[in-house]
């Protein structure tokens, strides 16, 4: 087969995959998005707690060993 055939029979194959996908609604997809948000700020959330206790350990801990 030619790249030309190749190609069309690729994209024919997607046409047909693209018709089998069930699209989500709106409020599927405004639920979602709401799942998304609120997990990305409670992972932020969690970052930035280990970020304030690994800055207290390594700065107040480990360098006033060093300081005194």
């Amino acid at each position: 087969m030619s790249r030309i055939a190749n190609t069309k029979n690729f994209l024919e194959e997607c046409v047909t995959e693209m018709a089998k996908v069930t699209w989500p609604d709106r409020d599927q997809l405004r639920n979602a998005t709401w799942v998304v948000i609120v997990f990305t700020i409670l992972i932020s959330l969690v970052i930035w707690i280990m970020d304030i206790i690994s800055r207290a350990v390594i700065v107040d801990l480990i360098m006033g060993v060093f300081r005194s």
